[in-house]
Order: structure tokens, then sequence, then C-alpha cells
């Protein structure tokens, strides 16, 4: 039965969460191989669930908006393992697991459809590929300017236990910050840029939310990069403006669409 199958997939999800975080603050640091190996096994269940609740026989593809969150959770899933095979620092691995098991537990209880024929139409499948290649990776920047600012917060009330711990340095983890920031925001200008070239208006009245609140986040971040790259910006202001973008483009991205396919159904 397929809800045995998501089920699975959730636990183990929340298995490597629970190897990871069990020595979080070890010393030693958490066990990240067998939690690798857990965690790849979930993320094939997870691409197994995604090809059965979007591919739909005749009918096209289903993008509710509890699909195309979850084929978010699978990416950062996805490139935050692929990334932990070469760091010793898996800080933030917990968060993106345990989200991935919640999305997947919120797609078997709220069900919603939105059916597309996205293979009619090459362009658009371009757009949203980009989109969300561009969000995932803006979320996993949002969870490294949270971890930059806990970890800032704990070394300026001199917490000792900090020095003890597995957590990254604080310039280690600024500099991931930045790289992926500029991986994010380059796949978004890509994703704004396809939408202007392959749909028809980006500004009906349909999506003129999206494109604006995707532009002005869009800018955000140009302005966060420019900044740190003219006037070596950094420290709170980022981690701010950051989250602020985040915010944004996540209510380009779904604000409306809760609305009508969750709560009005």
């Amino acid at each position: 039965m397929f809800w045995l199958f998501t089920l699975i997939c959730i636990l183990l999800y929340l298995v490597a969460t629970g190897l990871i975080s069990s020595r979080l603050f070890h010393q030693d640091g958490p066990k990240s191989q067998t939690s690798r190996y857990v965690a790849l096994v979930a993320l094939m269940a997870h691409a197994f669930i995604l090809h059965h609740d979007i591919i739909i026989q005749g009918s096209g593809q289903n993008l509710s908006i509890t699909n195309v969150a979850s084929i978010v959770a699978w990416l950062m899933a996805l490139s935050m393992t692929i990334i932990s095979f070469g760091m010793t620092h898996v800080f933030l691995m917990p968060v993106v697991y345990g989200f991935a098991a919640i999305v997947i537990a919120m797609n078997a209880l709220i069900p919603a459809t939105h059916l597309m024929h996205i293979e009619l139409q090459p362009g658009l499948l371009i757009h949203i590929s980009l989109a969300l290649f561009a969000y995932g990776g803006l979320m996993i920047a949002l969870l490294y300017a949270l971890q930059f600012s806990y970890i800032n917060y704990r070394l300026k009330h001199k917490q000792a236990s900090l020095l003890h711990s597995s957590l990254p340095s604080l310039m280690s983890v600024e500099k991931t910050l930045f790289k992926i920031l500029w991986i994010g925001t380059v796949l978004l200008s890509m994703s704004l840029l396809s939408g202007f070239v392959f749909l028809e208006d980006m500004f009906a009245q349909k999506q003129a939310h999206k494109t604006i609140l995707s532009i002005i986040a869009w800018m955000l971040y140009v302005g966060i990069l420019t900044a740190h790259h003219k006037f070596a910006w950094r420290g709170r202001g980022v981690v701010i403006a950051t989250i602020v973008g985040s915010v944004l483009l996540t209510l380009a991205y779904f604000g409306s669409r809760i609305v009508k396919e969750i709560i009005l159904g």
C-alpha cells in the first residue's frame, strides 16, 4: 500500500534527523556516514513518491502547492546531502531532513490538485525548473543565514561550549552563505528572464503579484551581493535582508495558491 511506503520514507528522514541531532554538539560530531546512507535511501523513496503524486497518466502533471513544496524539500535534501560528502559540518541537516518529513506528511494528509500539461510547453517547463532550483537554493541560503546568526550570538555571549562542539566557524558559514546567495540569485535571474521570454504575460492578473514580489526579492538579493562586494557588508544586516527576501519569494510562489488550493479547496 502506498501510504505504508510514504510512512517508511518519513521514518527514514526522521531516523537520519535523529542520528545527526543526537550528537550535534558532541566534540567528535555526529556519525554522519550512517546518516548519509539512511538519507540517500529516504531520497530515493521521496523521488518515487514525487513521481507517483505528480505524474497523472493521461491527465498531465499535478503541480499542486503541496507537490511543489515536496519538490523543493527533495531538492534541498538532495543538495545538502551531496554537500555533506565534502564537509564535516552537518549542523543544518536535521532541519532539512525534518522539513522534508513534514512536507511529505502534509502532502499525504492534505492532498491538493492543480493539473497542468507542461509537456506541451517546453518553455514553461524550463521556467518552472529554474524557479524551483532558485527557490530551493535561496532557502538553503536562509538556513545558512540563520546558522550564522546563531553562532554569532553564542560567540558574543562567550559560551565556551561552542568551542568544544562540532559547529563550523563563523567565517566558513559566512563564506558558504554568500556562495549560495550568488548561485540562488543567478538562478532567480534566469527564472525571471525565462518567464518574460516563454510566458505570454508575466503581469497578467493571475500572476502579477508573483512577478512583482519575485522582482522585489531579486532586487534585494542583488543589493545584498553588491553591498557585500563593494562595501564588505556583512553581519546582522545581511541576515535580516536574506530573511526578508525569503519571505517575499515564499509569498510570491505560494501565497495565493495556499488560499486557492488548501483553504478554499
